[in-house]
């Protein structure tokens, strides 16, 4: 089973409770644009929902602008990245 660590930052770390997680695919490849309804799944009730709809990713810290098109081997880091306000 191919495994990638998830980093949640800000909202997402809020919502989960952690700051990096492993997760386990479901298949492999596993494309990334579904990856918000697997996490969504293992942190039901949380918001983690919400902070996704916003979020951007980044795998092996490149950031990703078409998650549609970048599929999951295995091993990767993934970065869960809520925007950030501030002033």
């Amino acid at each position: 089973m191919a495994q990638v660590t998830v980093l949640y930052f800000a909202g997402a770390s809020t919502a989960t409770g952690q700051y990096e997680e492993t997760v386990t695919l479901p298949t492999t490849p596993f494309p990334l644009s579904p990856l918000a309804s697997h996490l969504n799944s293992l942190h039901p009730g949380t918001g983690l929902d919400k902070v996704l709809t916003t979020s951007q990713w980044s795998v092996d810290a490149v950031m990703v602008h078409e998650p549609e098109t970048c599929h999951l081997k295995g091993g990767e880091e993934v970065a869960v990245i809520p925007p950030v306000s501030g002033g």
